[in-house]
């Protein structure tokens, strides 16, 4: 490529803030008087061509257009010939100029008219002789293909042709210049730029940019007007569902519109006064909001909650007590406290009944029992059998794990995803305003900073109060005063005071080792045959083998261990017969049980563990039922050094007095009772409750850790079938303390033949089965002396025993 450079003599054409390239085609405003002098000055040049030289070789007048940027004049022009002069069709004077080349600007001169004349050297792009390189047609080629994808998403498909048509690169390149895109100052670049590869390289990266910036427009144009067009279709489909709901429920004389339907809904809803005002208030709310209010969906989902509670739907008691009692017994054996209670309540309902006292004060003949046991004694399935004798709905709200306030009460409808409290919601799933709702686990209710849920079941449980609950979410008044509450619990210690004592204590202290073979026999075993595929028929258990399983192998006070054991033997028979054939029908034995199951592991060890002074056997309550611990007392040497008391064993507060009250207490009796005493000035004295990884507290232990020592001094070994509870004081006395029935029943499990019980704790036994005491000796004791005759055995001398001590 060549650049062909000639001098010239031009007047100037000031153009402010715009550039024009050789090759365009521009209109110009000559309104303008330096614009106007610059034309009347081409063309009076052009006519007097002896005073401009070079004019007259020119077919039409010329000026160099000079770009005027921020009021400063560029060192580049352009050489455009005037091509016309007049008006535009709106009657404004204006010219029309093509550019023809580049010019560098040099100094002023004189020329006719008031324009300013400079001389300038005219710079021509001509192609070489053997064309341009290839490099630039590759330029030239990618920009063409570049300009027609900018220009055919702009529609232009003029100047697509005329870009495909122009074949030589240098005026492709000055073509570039009607790009909308490029900015005055990348226009003035490409006019100060004259080689004509550089000029199409920044023409290429600039399209190259406006055309990945039109992309992301587009594609952003066409998200929103997608997202218009599915608003503005979702819009009419749903004027067109409601027009034509409208005409079906006109046809079928239904209320036309959403707001007539609930409207209608309420009105014939069987609902009490209060709550009728209240939804009729909420449907003139949802008129007032219409469609589009987000308010309305919070209207609508309270009003279908409202709409599906059971307002004035109840079931009809059971009153055939009779009968009611015994489906309590086909359903569960022994539970003879709750039996009692339903039976006590069914009683006095149909009295009440009978009398036309089923109303009072707006308040019904509800209850509130708390079933306190072990794990594994029927209180979760208890409930289902109280509402199946009751001839009521039942429902199970679990409360395990629960810490928000809000899941009893319900949240407020002001919340996003707000919904009633599981009472609500119990109450809803029964279908009926006087359901028997089982709260299960309410001694694992928690606490934290959302609240404190066992606060919220306050009201729930008191029938004082909750004939007027009132959700959160509901926010009008629901009578619970006719529900059935049934809450389980294993211990008393985590449920609050006051909620306590709201509910009517039933306490389950667990089976007897007879009633678990009755329960196996009647309901385990059948159960757990169903599960493994097998019948009566095939496997039976014989009750020596039962009662080997309850008594040896599980130790347990409910009867889930149990049933998990008769699963493991009929798992076992099954494989047995799947791998070698013709196994079946089996009779299982008590002698067969160590092939299925091994070796039991809860053998009685009593007589083992007090085989030695200083071992005495005691009984205790946990979270599980009644159990049988040991306490162990130890003198060291006197020569070791060792003095004081050390108690271990995880050992609370309250046991550790024990111990304490018992040593003060042996110290001050010693001659009394003909115990060494004397020797424990020199002598460290050690007591430990094995077991040692588990907490242990309380007072009743305090007549077992006596008896050890009183042991261990006197040298004569606790009786291995005597097992003792109670507290001990420094007078000697023996208090009551809780838990007889699970303690005597534990004692009962563990092979005890023997026990001794405080004597004010004699009216508890009332409680204890009759198979259980019939195979107990039981004494209720006084005083500590008591415990010492009955507990030790006899010492041949007591130089004997004092030797043995020592």
């Amino acid at each position: 490529m060549t650049e062909a450079q000639t001098g010239v003599t031009l007047p100037v054409l000031p153009l402010d803030d715009d550039v024009v390239l050789p090759g365009m085609v521009v209109p110009v405003d000559i309104s303008d008087s330096e614009v106007r002098a610059a034309i009347d000055a081409a063309r009076a040049g052009h006519d007097d061509g002896a005073q401009v030289p070079g004019i007259r070789s020119q077919s039409k007048p010329r000026v160099l257009i000079v770009p005027r940027i921020d009021g400063t004049h560029t060192g580049t022009g352009t050489v455009a010939v005037v091509e016309q002069v007049g008006r535009t069709p709106q009657g404004d004077p204006a010219a029309v100029l093509r550019g023809t080349g580049r010019a560098r600007v040099g100094s002023g001169t004189t020329g006719p008219g008031a324009a300013l004349w400079v001389s300038a050297e005219v710079h021509t792009d001509e192609a070489p002789e053997g064309g341009y390189p290839g490099k630039v047609t590759e330029l030239a080629r990618e920009y063409k293909g570049l300009a027609a994808s900018y220009l055919q998403k702009r529609g232009a498909w003029q100047a697509i042709d005329t870009i495909q048509q122009t074949d030589d690169p240098a005026r492709l390149a000055d073509r570039g210049g009607y790009s909308p895109f490029l900015t005055t100052d990348q226009k003035l670049a490409l006019l100060e730029t004259y080689d004509v590869a550089e000029r199409l390289r920044r023409l290429t990266e600039w399209t190259r940019e406006a055309l990945a910036e039109l992309d992301v427009a587009e594609t952003i144009d066409k998200d929103v007007q997608e997202g218009v067009d599915k608003q503005q279709r979702e819009f009419l489909l749903r004027r067109q569902m409601e027009a034509i709901r409208k005409e079906l429920n006109e046809l079928d004389g239904r209320p036309g519109s959403e707001e007539d339907d609930y409207r209608e809904r309420v009105e014939a809803a069987d609902l009490p006064d209060h709550v009728r005002k209240a939804a009729l208030e909420e449907v003139d709310k949802l008129e007032r909001a219409g469609d589009s209010s987000p308010e309305s969906g919070w209207i609508r989902t309270w009003l279908d909650t409202v709409l599906d509670m059971p307002w004035n739907e109840r079931t009809d008691d059971s009153y055939d007590i009779a009968g009611a009692r015994g489906v309590l017994d086909d359903d569960h054996t022994g539970l003879d406290d709750v039996k009692e209670r339903i039976t006590e309540y069914l009683a006095v309902r149909k009295r009440r009944e009978e009398r036309g006292m089923g109303v009072v004060g707006g308040r019904r003949s509800g209850a509130v029992l708390a079933l306190v046991g072990p794990p594994g004694v029927g209180k979760t399935s208890l409930g289902e059998s109280v509402a199946r004798a009751m001839g009521r709905t039942f429902t199970r709200v679990a409360l395990g794990g629960v810490r928000d306030e809000a899941e009893i009460r319900g949240h407020r409808r002001t919340y996003v995803g707000a919904m009633p409290g599981r009472i609500v919601r119990a109450i809803r799933e029964s279908g009926s305003m006087n359901p028997v709702v089982l709260l299960d686990e309410i001694d694992k209710v928690g606490a934290d900073f959302r609240g404190d849920p066992t606060s919220a079941l306050l009201e729930v449980l008191d029938p004082a109060q909750n004939h007027t609950f009132r959700d959160h979410y509901l926010e009008v008044d629901l009578d619970l005063s006719d529900v059935v509450f049934l809450a389980t619990a294993n211990t008393l210690e985590t449920i609050p005071g006051p909620l306590l004592d709201r509910m009517e204590l039933v306490e389950l202290d667990g089976y007897t080792e007879r009633e678990k073979v009755s329960i196996a026999r009647d309901h385990l075993l059948p159960r757990q045959l169903d599960k493994a595929g097998l019948d009566g028929g095939e496997v039976a258990f014989e009750d020596g083998a039962l009662r080997r399983l309850a008594a040896e192998y599980t130790r347990e006070a409910g009867v889930r261990g149990l049933e998990r054991s008769i699963a493991r033997v009929l798992r076992k028979i099954a494989a047995q017969d799947a791998l070698e054939g013709e196994r079946l029908p089996v009779a299982v034995g008590a002698e067969d049980l160590t092939g299925y199951l091994g070796r039991p592991r809860h053998t009685p060890e009593s007589a083992e563990r007090t085989s030695v002074p200083g071992v005495a056997t005691g009984l205790a309550v946990t979270g599980a039922g009644g159990d049988v611990l040991f306490v162990e007392a130890s003198l060291a040497d006197p020569e070791s050094g060792a003095g004081g008391v050390t108690l271990t064993g995880q050992l609370g507060d309250v046991m550790k007095e024990s111990a304490q009250i018992a040593l003060s207490y042996l110290r001050s009796r010693g001659a009394e009772l003909e115990l060494p005493v004397g020797d424990l000035k020199d002598r460290g004295v050690h007591v430990h409750v094995p077991a040692g990884s588990i907490p242990k507290d309380g007072p009743s232990a305090g007549v077992t850790m006596t008896t050890a020592l009183a042991s261990l001094l006197s040298g004569r070994p606790a009786r291995s079938d005597v097992a003792m509870t109670g507290e001990v004081s420094l007078t000697g006395r023996v208090l009551p303390i809780g838990g007889v029935k699970q303690k005597l029943l534990a004692a009962h499990r563990a092979g005890i033949t023997t026990v001794l019980i405080p004597a004010r704790n004699e009216p508890d036994l009332d409680e204890v089965p009759d198979d259980v005491l019939a195979e107990l000796d039981v004494h209720p004791v006084a005083d500590v002396r008591e415990v010492l005759r009955l507990a030790l055995e006899p010492a041949a001398t007591a130089e004997e025993a004092h030797s043995v001590a020592a």
